[in-house]
């Protein structure tokens, strides 16, 4: 059976470009905020993606596979690592509305679902912290959206 997201994951697969996981992981802050079509792949989910046709869909069976593996799990926590930087060393992202308040939902989503809800609940404090630092200024939306990505 074929799990791509799994062997992208575990750094030995390509993404619908031909990206490993490698390249993607090494993408500046800049690229990481003008492509669009890798989060699906480093925090993939069991629904498809609105925003970019085509991308994975994460099935059960593969989400216990990464779950079980943990050189996938390395590459997931390397993903989420990389992603918590981003939005450590980034502002732009700190308004009302911005794409990446989606991005961040399906970042806590997908930790919740194959790391735990503690993995998840450490990046959402750290997102949280961040807007509420610059004074609250995400719409009120996109936050619950993250609590409901929380559960």
């Amino acid at each position: 059976m074929a799990e791509p997201i799994r062997e992208f994951l575990r750094g030995e697969g390509r993404d619908g470009r031909g990206r490993l996981l490698a390249d993607v992981l090494a993408f500046d802050d800049a690229r990481i905020e003008a492509v669009h079509d890798f989060i699906q792949w480093l925090f993939p989910l069991p629904d498809p993606s609105q925003a970019v046709p085509g991308s994975p869909v994460l099935g059960a069976a593969e989400a216990a596979a990464i779950r079980a593996d943990p050189r996938a799990l390395e590459g997931f926590r390397a993903s989420l690592e990389r992603m918590a930087r981003f939005y450590a060393g980034t502002d732009h992202w700190l308004v009302r509305f911005d794409h990446n308040h989606r991005r961040i939902t399906r970042i806590i989503a997908a930790t919740r679902a194959l790391l735990g809800r503690e993995e998840a609940a450490r990046f959402h404090a750290a997102v949280a912290a961040r807007d509420a630092a610059e004074g609250g200024v995400i719409d009120p939306v996109s936050l619950r959206y993250w609590e409901r990505a929380l559960g």
